[in-house]
């Protein structure tokens, strides 16, 4: 990969790339694979990309892609119950406690209900959702409404 093309067309959407992989990951070590092929993907599809979407959307469905193929794969294997993720100073996207709550509680949502509220926290309009998902503004507008419930039912079970 090109260190321009990087620098030009994925790191302005480094973000959207970064809280997709932190929703499907339990691990630094995880996030950082789940990227580093999100950033791959994108690059190897470049070609593909027909400009009937905006590029930011490509880009998520490009990562929504890969971090369900790898989730998937990573749920096949075995993990020993005594391993757990590493937590070290030097992995600063599960260090805030806040936001490990949050993760904790959007990974509990259907793989759907996770790519929407994804997209809502990036501040997508409902109308682009819709397209990205498959339906209509409408369905994504009462589907943000239940997920938001969800999510509180969740957090209120953590947080009190």
């Amino acid at each position: 990969m090109s260190n321009d093309f990087y620098i030009t067309s994925i790191l302005p959407h480094a973000g959207i790339i970064i809280k997709i992989c932190r929703a499907y990951t339990d691990s630094q070590e995880d996030f950082e694979d789940f990227y580093q092929e999100a950033c791959l993907q994108i690059w190897k599809s470049r070609d593909a990309f027909q400009n009937k979407s905006k590029w930011s959307t490509w880009i998520y469905r490009i990562t929504l892609n890969v971090c369900l193929t790898l989730a998937k794969r990573n749920a096949k294997k075995e993990y020993s119950l005594e391993k757990t993720p590493n937590l070290s100073e030097d992995n600063k996207a599960f260090q805030n406690e806040d936001l490990n709550l949050l993760y904790d509680a959007i990974k509990k949502l259907s793989e759907v209900d996770r790519a929407i509220i994804l997209l809502h926290l990036e501040e997508n309009p409902y109308k682009e959702i819709a397209a990205i998902i498959g339906t209509s503004a409408n369905n994504i507008a009462v589907r943000i409404n239940r997920i938001k419930k969800q999510l509180k039912i969740i957090l209120d079970g953590k947080i009190n």
